[in-house]
């Protein structure tokens, strides 16, 4: 039986245009994968659900599957879609994220948007709320990937801009028209590259909402003629694509990294907060940017956040704070820069909220800050200062994940060891290959 209220949603949506609705989940391996219906069969998958194998888990940029012990060709999952999420696309088509559920409605743990959910009630349960922004940055190529003509870029100009004028004012509309109104659009420092601000909201939802918005610029480059690559290296030797996140934690109401005794206003469980997050990271890293391609972005004087340390307003510091001025209309807030296009953002958010919340738990110290670039300190003197560089080795950071017993404790043995085979298998796939051939071949495969 047919249940009144999807019912009504599904006439809602067909009185709107809508004849089919897509569904994504966003896997270990940061790709998005989708089933679709007809519009008249929303309440089957948001009831029911779709099958799919196990599989879905564990696909590589590649197309290739990293079985685990666990994941297998045996089984069956099913996805059910969430129609309180679900947005009107256009061209006949609505968007919405998906659970994934055993066959006896479960949730199964590798879900990531299970993962996340799952820190936010934890926070919840300790008195705590989260808001997250997340920042999407791209280049615009031609629909084979090749890059568009070069012009003369220049970083952050209005040239850009009125290049892509088109573009721009498209997707802006686009994106209101999906309920998710844009901060801000502007052009980056790489060329072609632009960057948009999405509007905090809760954890999940903001997830959500930056998944919707990669399947939104997928419509509109479309219908522009090209592709926008959210590879976080599309063109090594140039600047890359960074995904970053912005947090910010309340108790009670009240803020935690402002009107409090410690530096900048920090309260003390901002500070340990702050300290949660930078002495995890390490971590953490595979399930930021993991791919064999996101060492690549992560350099010094590349504003990647290349150095596990925190700083106001330091750009080169993997976790920048911001203070609460009139000139920061959200109040104070961290950025985790080292987040890249390509991890799963579900378990990017769950990650960095987990450390957040853990170091608040165990009254973590907050590190001294980093109030100088740290890229212009000599390699010899860095340990001196303080300084770690975060590890750039794709291997290197696949196995701290693997070894991580704080990462197993906050997120669990499922989300680590499928996040460790799906990065495994890339580098047995492509880390004897040439850097340039990889990226040219991986192009596009985090594009919606």
């Amino acid at each position: 039986m047919s249940d009144p209220a999807l019912t009504d949603v599904a006439a809602a949506l067909a009185a709107a245009g809508v004849r089919t609705v897509v569904g994504t989940m966003v896997n270990a391996s940061g790709l998005v994968l989708a089933k679709s219906v007809p519009v008249e069969r929303l309440d089957a998958f948001a009831g029911a659900g779709l099958g799919s194998a196990p599989v879905w888990d564990v696909f590589t940029v590649d197309g290739g599957i990293a079985f685990t012990g666990s994941v297998s060709a045996v089984g069956d999952r099913r996805l059910r879609i969430d129609p309180a999420a679900v947005a009107v696309l256009g061209d006949g088509l609505a968007w919405g994220p998906v659970d994934i559920v055993t066959q006896e409605g479960e949730p199964v743990p590798t879900c990531p948007r299970t993962a996340l959910r799952r820190v936010e009630e934890r926070l919840a349960h300790a008195g705590l709320e989260a808001l997250v922004g997340h920042e999407l940055e791209l280049v615009l190529v031609h629909p084979d990937g090749s890059p568009l003509e070069a012009g003369s870029w220049v970083p952050y100009g209005v040239s850009g801009l009125l290049d892509h004028a088109a573009f721009v004012d498209d997707l802006v509309a686009a994106c209101a028209a999906a309920g998710v109104p844009l901060e801000q659009v502007h052009a980056e420092y790489g060329r072609q590259q632009l960057e948009l601000s999405l509007p905090p909201a809760s954890p999940v939802r903001a997830a959500d909402r930056a998944t919707l918005v990669r399947v939104v610029i997928g419509q509109v480059a479309r219908r522009h003629g090209v592709r926008a690559s959210f590879s976080p290296a599309p063109f090594p030797g140039t600047v890359g694509s960074g995904a970053h996140q912005h947090l910010s934690l309340t108790r009670d109401g009240a803020p935690i990294f402002s009107g409090g005794t410690g530096p900048h206003g920090l309260t003390a469980d901002g500070g340990a907060a702050l300290g949660g997050l930078v002495d995890g990271l390490g971590d953490v890293q595979a399930l930021l940017g993991g791919s064999v391609l996101s060492g690549t972005r992560l350099v010094p004087g590349g504003w990647s956040g290349a150095f596990r340390c925190w700083g106001t307003e330091n750009r080169e510091a993997a976790v920048r704070y911001l203070a609460a001025t009139p000139g920061n209309p959200y109040g104070a807030n961290v950025e985790v820069k080292v987040v890249d296009p390509s991890a799963c953002v579900y378990l990017a958010s769950a990650a960095v909220l987990a450390l957040a919340l853990d170091g608040i738990e165990r009254g973590a110290d907050l590190p001294a800050e980093v109030t100088t670039d740290p890229s212009t300190v000599a390699e010899a003197d860095r340990a001196g200062a303080g300084l770690v560089l975060l590890p750039s080795d794709p291997g290197t950071v696949v196995d701290a994940l693997d070894r991580s017993d704080l990462a197993r404790r906050l997120l669990g043995d499922p989300v680590v060891d499928t996040t460790v085979a799906v990065r495994r298998l890339e580098l047995r796939t492509f880390g004897d290959a040439d850097v340039v051939e990889v990226a040219a071949r991986l192009r596009l495969v985090w594009s919606a």
